[in-house]
């Protein structure tokens, strides 16, 4: 028999899960979603996957702006991430979870154009949005992957965290300056995402007065294209990048580069090039996705160049970055930006001479020049000279862990590390706030080989949370540094400065600002933070003021003395200069050791 007070604890435990059922339902500007609720860590987040929020690119839709989703009538059941744009696969290491674990984990589809959201349960208000843009050189990646799951952070940190797919490859950034194709297609799909985020966000208890846009490598360009770009200022709060920046060597082109690789692309795929453009792309449109991406890489080989990328369309990206940093160009607001210590490692295992992961990658001298010439092909011989010159460790110039090391630091630099100084840099000069780090922590359970170090992109497990799951066999002292890594992340969010309620077991204020004069920066492992200055600040000037000037300079000697001769004498004539300047620098190093 059920008494009174039974019969009340069972109507009451219906009320509250009826209660928890409509908490799951948001009414969105286009439908109503159902998201599922998750419980962790003693609290609840409902995941919202897969919402809609644009049209799929397909048929005539294909390389044209993303036109806003339409209405639906029905609930949508957002219980899962939508499908990933259609990419290529990382094949080179079959089976190897290491590169696996970056590959897109759902179906590839052109109809790919999804947002998810994690929302604090019970519903918010008011409460800080974290919007995450996952890298990928621009030809692949996706926001479902493992590493990019927001529940952990939206959970321990309180915060509505988002992410979104957006197209890439050619069906993304594909340029041939015209009004069907006109490149930065992945760009526009963010910039409306950010949009949605802005009329929809309030009703996920987040406030679109408090968003912070954050991406590492590709996704951290990204956010510094939304910084530089007029389109995308308003849409946010404040931004964190991460190992990535708009003025990387490889992170844009020129229109008429962008053209050049797209017609050699249309080529590739037995499009014609020497009719007119709308009939190229007619021709472009009706080749099926999965046959033209595994065209893509017919325009580029150097280590750590993709081949369709952000374009200088004069809409979106109206000027070269370097110049809009340089001219302060950008939106004014606090800074979060670092990179991780082994920038270069994880490119130069898919293809310099010498680097495997079945080895110890002990690099000859050969190998290491032959590396550096590949690392920096927009440079001539004279800026090759001078870059192994400088990164040359002349104690052990024939030992092969100085040389692969080396080269480690010439591509991390050049791609990620001194661009990005030079973007923070600026921003603390128009007078922003700016906060720096160098990431340290290698995880205890990483599966690449240990001279590698601390990869590109190996941070992101950790601002995300993954330590904390048991089954993922983290440290301790791993997950309570997650735990800190999320704090500062949020922090910034929450109010421009990550030391708030942040570092108590060591000191207040322990992550200072950077500043021009001082250039301060905080390394980011288990251990208690470490100041320091820079970071690399001598090899930065290498490549910021030395290395452009030689080249522009050099070039010219190159074409004078090439004036008028033949192409063997031309070569000669460079080799000979190049000769002289390598004895000057020699010359120089003697002078030094006496």
């Amino acid at each position: 028999m059920t008494t009174g007070g039974g019969v009340r604890l069972v109507l009451l435990s219906i009320t509250l899960s009826v209660a928890v059922a409509q908490r799951t339902v948001i009414e969105t500007t286009t439908g109503k979603v159902r998201g599922k609720v998750l419980n962790l860590y003693g609290r609840q987040v409902v995941a919202f996957l897969g919402i809609p929020y644009a049209e799929p690119p397909i048929g005539p839709l294909r390389f044209k702006p993303p036109q806003p989703a339409k209405n639906w009538t029905s609930v949508f059941d957002a219980f899962q991430y939508g499908n990933s744009c259609y990419q290529i696969k990382d094949t080179l290491f079959p089976n190897f979870t290491g590169s696996e674990a970056w590959n897109a984990n759902t179906p590839l589809s052109e109809d790919c154009l999804k947002i998810n959201v994690w929302m604090p349960n019970p519903p918010p208000a008011d409460k800080t949005v974290m919007v995450w843009i996952y890298g990928g050189g621009f030809w692949y990646g996706t926001a479902s992957l493992d590493y990019y799951d927001g529940k952990t952070i939206a959970a321990i940190e309180n915060v509505v965290v988002v992410s979104m797919n957006y197209r890439v490859g050619s069906l993304g950034f594909l340029a041939l300056g015209h009004q069907d194709a006109p490149g930065n297609m992945g760009l526009m799909d963010q910039n409306l995402a950010l949009q949605w985020v802005q009329k929809n966000i309030a009703f996920f208890g987040g406030d679109p007065q408090k968003v912070t846009i954050l991406g590492e490598s590709a996704g951290s360009v990204s956010v510094g294209y939304h910084l530089l770009s007029l389109k995308s200022r308003n849409l946010f709060t404040r931004a964190i990048m991460q190992s990535g920046a708009p003025n990387c060597p490889w992170a844009f082109i020129t229109n008429k580069e962008a053209l050049r690789r797209g017609k050699a692309f249309a080529r590739a795929v037995e499009c014609p090039t020497t009719v007119p453009l709308d009939q190229t792309i007619e021709c472009l449109r009706s080749k099926p996705a999965e046959y033209i991406i595994a065209k893509e890489w017919v325009t580029s080989d150097p280590i750590f160049r993709f081949p369709h990328v952000p374009v200088i369309d004069g809409t979106f990206i109206t000027e070269d970055p370097k110049t809009s940093i340089r001219r302060g160009n950008f939106k004014r607001c606090n800074l979060l930006a670092g990179a991780v210590k082994d920038e270069g490692t994880f490119f130069l295992i898919y293809g310099a001479p010498g680097f495997s992961k079945q080895t110890e990658s002990l690099i000859s001298r050969s190998q290491f020049l032959e590396g550096v010439k590949m690392s920096v092909p927009e440079t001539n011989s004279f800026g090759v000279d001078a870059i192994a010159f400088q990164y040359t460790n002349w104690l052990k110039e024939n030992d092969g862990v100085s040389n692969r090391d080396a080269l480690d630091d010439v591509v991390g630099d050049h791609n990620v590390i001194c661009p990005l100084n030079d973007f923070a840099h600026a921003y603390a000069s128009f007078g922003q706030s700016v906060y720096k780090y160098s990431f340290e922590q290698r995880a205890s359970n990483l599966v690449w080989p240990k001279w590698m170090g601390t990869p590109h992109g190996y941070e992101i497990e950790f601002q995300f949370g993954l330590p904390l799951e048991p089954k993922r066999n983290y440290t301790r002292d791993e997950a309570n540094f997650s735990r800190r890594m999320m704090r500062n992340w949020a922090n910034f969010a929450r109010t421009g400065n990550p030391n708030k309620e942040s570092f108590q077991t060591y000191s207040q204020e322990l992550w200072p600002r950077y500043t021009v004069s001082g250039r301060q920066f905080i390394t980011l492992d288990i251990n208690p933070p470490k100041l320091g200055q820079g970071p690399r600040i001598d090899e930065c000037a290498l490549w910021s003021e030395y290395l452009p000037k030689l080249t522009r300079q050099t070039n010219d000697i190159i074409d004078s003395a090439c004036a008028g001769s033949c192409p063997a004498s031309c070569s000669r004539s460079a080799a000979i200069l190049s000769l002289s300047f390598m004895l000057t620098l020699t010359f120089t190093l003697q002078a030094v050791r006496d």
